[in-house]
């Protein structure tokens, strides 16, 4: 690779400071070089001694203290005002600006995806993301972790009505723990893992004044209990969840608004095979 020295100004410094180097070095060290072979010590001996070893009254070398002068100039100027002064440039920034850009390009090509597209983008994610924990099939690995089959299993049902919920910061605010018992937890729990068809249980109207009356979270103002859909899907993505083999870290900050809606939808389509 050919570089153009009239327009790199790290090769423009990175020379001029090795030839001052080299210069410095070759004087310095030929003066005290000479003053070695002719001069002897002289002067005033300080007061202090070390085991009969003194030191003369001194007076500092002038090219010590130009140098260190010349050093404190330097540094104010590298870390105010050069190039690559302090917020003036890292790598860091710059990986963040590209990735920024990048993503600003993403969304802009995809901003009105098709459901093949989606479809297409959210099994590559998915695999690449998700198919350690919860497998390639979203079958959950053997019931290890999260299927996607279903939306929920009645254990897992049962559970948060026990435990209760407060993972996901949905703007109903956390689930308590209790809000049904007995036979009427049971029959919630077999009601919602069975696609939430046929008759509605009674007991279900606790829910419903969070989830709504048809499970569906009121417009992601809660969990969707139905089907994996967006809101769902970016909550999780979000805040994470505590699952059977471990926790789910946070995704956020790590996919786009198009790659979580990619997933919503593509995990809906494992729920409807």
């Amino acid at each position: 690779m050919k570089i153009n020295l009239s327009t790199d100004v790290v090769n423009q410094l990175s020379l001029v400071g090795a030839a001052a180097i080299i210069l410095l070095t070759v004087f310095v060290a030929g003066k005290y070089i000479k003053q070695i072979k002719n001069d002897t010590a002289s002067g005033e001996l300080s007061e202090e001694n070390w085991d009969g070893i003194g030191e003369y009254k001194n007076s500092l070398p002038t090219g010590f203290a130009i140098s260190y002068v010349g050093t404190m100039i330097f540094a104010i100027w590298y870390w105010l005002f050069s190039p690559y002064a302090v917020n003036a440039y890292s790598q860091i920034g710059e990986y963040n600006q590209e990735v920024k850009q990048y993503n600003a390009t993403f969304e802009k090509k995809w901003k009105n995806p098709s459901k093949d597209d989606l479809m297409g983008m959210g099994e590559g994610v998915y695999l690449v993301n998700c198919a350690p924990c919860h497998g390639i099939a979203g079958d959950g690995i053997d019931g290890k972790a999260q299927g996607f089959d279903k939306r929920m299993t009645e254990a897992q049902v049962l559970a948060v009505i026990k435990n209760g919920q407060n993972q996901l910061h949905y703007d109903m605010g956390p689930m308590p723990a209790g809000m049904a018992s007995g036979d009427d937890a049971k029959a919630i729990a077999k009601w919602i893992a069975g696609g939430m068809k046929g008759q509605k249980p009674a007991a279900f109207a606790a829910c419903a004044s969070c989830h709504g009356e048809d499970g569906h979270g009121n417009n992601g103002m809660a969990p969707n209990l139905a089907v994996y859909d967006y809101p769902t899907v970016k909550h999780v993505l979000t805040n994470g969840k505590k699952g059977t083999i471990g926790t789910m870290p946070s995704f956020k900050g790590r996919l786009t608004d198009v790659q979580e809606k990619a997933v919503a939808t593509y995990l809906q389509s494992l729920q409807e095979k």
